[in-house]
């Protein structure tokens, strides 16, 4: 991607008229006697230029810092109270400049305290509620600030473009309109409460899988339509910072891209904020000429290395003076140098929780509901609740995005205290997702376990185990490695069977009998001693916990299986079928009882081979501390199901976006090409004409809905979008009215058949009938025009289609789109 040379010449002219213009008010600030710090001279301090705005207050700090008090800002250091979980940035006492703490959030804070653990933000996303976005980031950024943090590392808005990915659960969805809306919301709400938020990761990290080697070969057309635009709607909304991404981007790594972080970011989109790198993620000190701010989580570039090269005049002090002015200006905009860092609110615990619980009840999507099976009634008075996550409840996620929740009751609870006196609820296991201590004879040597089966390790002794491991008979072993503030990696015979990160994690693979080497490691992350535990489920183990399962799903009216997978940051999920076959386990279910249920504890789409057996499907997501209560009252009824898939469900791996192409995905020697081009997730579908198993914008509610009479004007730059909505069903219920925009006539560059252009969520009472009005911006009628390096409108008719979800789209006509 290059601009044209006339508009980097203007950006570099204005530049230099904002460096004169903000050295001379400096100058001002220091001939009025603002003085640097004693013994401070030169480079030192002297030189107090800056090359971005910053008020007469910032510039004053500036001009009194030294070299070193600068340098502290630019790259993380040691919590000298271990409170910043994430991060440290320490203050300048004599300023009146306080500390920063930086914690991890994208479902919650992550601290060594019990947090509000909201649902995964891709349920958030579900509920395709723009207001609720905004209430789940108050939530957070209550908690940040009671917790005692500064600074949140969320949201996460990058594309869902890889079904594997193992962070899908933390961003939004696979449509740049439907992110941008929902990371603008979630902004506000973590803002309003004082606490700095932190967009992520820019750009393009859209995978796990070698995400700190991989270089993104991405076209222009494709990053500014379908990656950038959430990023460019976080920064319209205020974010304080950007968090720029471990992989690279078109050759040029994504902390050091003066493309993506000087050009784009900080002069095309006017951010005021700063840029942190990703934990590592920087490479350079010349990164913070590209645009880099800060180096977390320590000071490899921007330490020692930075202060050389601005004392032999390699690295202007600008440049330095610049990232300092940037995060000294969000701190006076949040209040931080104002007294705002002593002033933290309580926390509420209870209202947290009643959020959550409304989160996940707006964001689970019934997936599948046949001869009305769901809600469950009265008459349904003999229950079996099968799997592991029905009594040991999944609540959130793996890596940083692990919360501790406050509470978490299990659904075996909430529905059988649901179901009532009069109802029997039974329970059988199905599988085991914790597992059993490995014996010591079938480990040479056995583990260093203590007497309650866990392994200590601290951040100056990790563990590290090599040995081998003998099976009596061949078979599918599962292990299970619970990491709850560690990192941990499981090698048998040479081949890495599984990693996690921070929470449990498991993996199944077949042995055969006899003896095979093993190797495992973990390593505490957070600063402080902790435990950790190695287990496994032996065959004969899960066919007995199947066998029961099977046997009590015949002895009940309706069986309910709640299945579960283990999303994590750092590693991407190896298929699309849940772990420790559970597939197996749900049609073992089904063909004992057809009445079987399945609540799905999953953080991004799966494959279904039990789809037809089963009657009904409801996916929670990773639900947060109140998903126990939400499933309940989803499954009886008490809410009527309103969430919408952000993501397609593919019908089978051989058929995705990035099936058959190992340069698309994952990779061949560290490059990957996005040779789809803008065909991303349900474009990609609607190109091939390919069936989804599940559409993107599809759920299903226990009433129903009827749309006519559309009308389309183009109008302000946009359009105006009507048509009448009628609850035909005999329950209140809310519907999310979808609009999507077919492509223009008139230009050649790649384009969708239909993308959504506008949505909105509407609740009507049983037999009411609205008019509803959705608005399509511009920038939906636009396309990034690789020649003239900007947004164009798509002139000419565009036709316009109204329904439920990208594929139910009853109403259809179409608009003549003029300049």
């Amino acid at each position: 991607m290059e601009l044209d040379r006339t508009s980097v010449r203007r950006r570099r002219k204005g530049r230099l008229r904002r460096t004169a213009l903000i050295a001379g008010a400096s100058a001002m600030l220091l001939a009025a006697g603002t003085a640097p710090a004693p013994g401070a001279s030169g480079a030192d301090a002297g030189d107090a230029r800056v090359t971005v705005a910053v008020s007469h207050r910032v510039a004053a700090l500036i001009a009194r810092m030294s070299l070193d008090e600068k340098l502290s800002f630019v790259h993380g250091s040691t919590d000298p109270r271990a409170l910043g979980q994430a991060g440290y940035i320490p203050g300048i006492p004599r300023l009146g400049i306080p500390e920063l703490r930086l914690t991890d959030g994208p479902a919650g804070v992550r601290v060594n305290a019990h947090a509000t653990a909201m649902p995964a933000p891709v349920a958030l996303a579900s509920s395709f509620d723009d207001r609720l976005a905004r209430t789940y980031g108050q939530v957070i950024g209550r908690d940040g600030r009671a917790l005692g943090q500064d600074v949140l590392l969320s949201p996460m808005t990058n594309i869902i473009r890889v079904p594997y990915a193992g962070r899908n659960f933390e961003t939004f969805s696979e449509d740049p309109l439907l992110s941008s809306r929902m990371v603008s919301g979630e902004i506000g709400g973590v803002q309003s409460q004082g606490l700095i938020a932190t967009v992520k990761h820019y750009a393009e990290n859209n995978q796990e899988d070698n995400r700190m080697g991989v270089n993104v070969g991405v076209d222009e057309q494709t990053l500014r339509q379908i990656e950038l635009p959430a990023f460019e709607a976080a920064v319209k909304a205020g974010a304080g910072a950007v968090m720029c991404s471990y992989n690279s981007v078109n050759g040029r790594h994504g902390c050091g891209s003066e493309e993506l972080l000087d050009s784009i970011l900080k002069e095309q989109w006017g951010f005021k904020g700063w840029v942190m790198s990703d934990w590592g993620a920087a490479h350079a000190t010349t990164d913070i000429v590209n645009g880099l701010d800060q180096e977390m989580p320590s000071g490899v570039f921007l330490g020692d290395e930075l202060k050389t090269a601005i004392k032999n005049g390699t690295v202007p002090v600008s440049e330095l003076n610049d990232a300092v002015a940037r995060i000294l200006g969000q701190m006076k905009k949040f209040g931080l140098l104002d007294g705002a860092a002593g002033r933290r609110p309580a926390r509420d615990p209870k209202g947290g929780a009643r959020i959550a619980q409304k989160v996940a009840e707006a964001g689970s999507v019934l997936l599948k509901n046949t001869g009305k099976a769901l809600p469950l009634t009265g008459a349904d008075t003999s229950i079996g609740l099968i799997g592991p996550t029905a009594k040991t409840p999944k609540v959130t996620g793996g890596g940083s995005s692990y919360v501790v929740p406050d509470s978490a009751s299990s659904p075996l609870a909430t529905i059988t205290q649901r179901a009532g006196r009069k109802a029997t609820v039974r329970y059988a296991a199905g599988g085991d997702n914790t597992g059993a201590p490995i014996p010591a004879t079938a480990l040479s040597p056995a583990l260093p376990v203590g007497s309650d089966g866990t392994i200590p390790v601290t951040p100056d002794a990790s563990f590290d185990y090599s040995g081998t491991l003998t099976v009596p008979a061949a078979g599918d072993y599962s292990f299970v490695y619970d990491l709850p503030a560690a990192y941990g990696t499981l090698k048998i015979d040479g081949r890495s069977v599984l990693t996690g990160f921070l929470g449990s994690s498991s993996a199944t693979v077949h042995l055969t009998a006899g003896t095979h080497s093993v190797a495992a490691g973990a390593l505490a992350i957070q600063g402080a001693p902790t435990k950790i535990r190695l287990n496994w489920v032996t065959p004969q183990a899960a066919r007995a916990a199947r066998e029961q399962a099977v046997a009590l799903a015949r002895q009940v009216k309706t069986p309910v299986v709640f299945a579960y997978d283990d999303g994590t940051e750092g590693f991407d999920r190896k298929s699309l079928s849940l772990p420790a076959d559970q597939n197996g386990l749900i049609s073992a279910v089904a063909d004992a009882n057809p009445n079987t249920i399945v609540v799905l504890n999953t953080g991004s789409s799966i494959t279904m081979p039990w789809l037809s057996k089963v009657k009904a499907v409801l996916d929670t997501y990773y639900p947060g501390e109140n998903g126990a209560e939400a499933t309940a009252r989803l499954l009886y009824g008490d809410v009527n199901p309103s969430g919408r898939t952000t993501q397609t469900f593919p019908a089978s791996e051989s058929a995705t976006p990035v099936a058959g192409d190992p340069l698309r995905y994952p990779g061949v020697n560290n490059q990957e090409n996005y040779s789809e081009g803008v065909y991303v997730g349900y474009r990609w579908y609607d190109k091939e004409k390919a069936a989804p198993l599940f559409p993107f914008g599809y759920g299903l509610s226990y009433t129903s809905f009827a749309y006519r009479d559309l009308a389309v004007r183009q109008g302000h730059g946009g359009l105006s979008v009507s048509f009448t909505l009628k609850n035909t069903g005999a329950r209140d219920g809310d519907e999310v009215a979808q609009v999507y925009v077919g492509a223009s006539p008139r230009t050649n560059a790649p384009q969708a058949v239909r993308s959504l252009g506008g949505y909105r969520k509407v609740h009507l009472r049983a037999g009411e009938s609205k008019t509803v009005r959705i608005r399509v911006d511009a920038r939906q009628l636009q396309y990034w025009s690789t020649s003239a390096h900007a947004w164009v409108l798509g002139t000419g008719h565009r036709e316009v289609w109204v329904g439920s979800s990208a594929r139910t789209l009853p109403l259809h006509g179409g608009v003549d789109v003029t300049r």
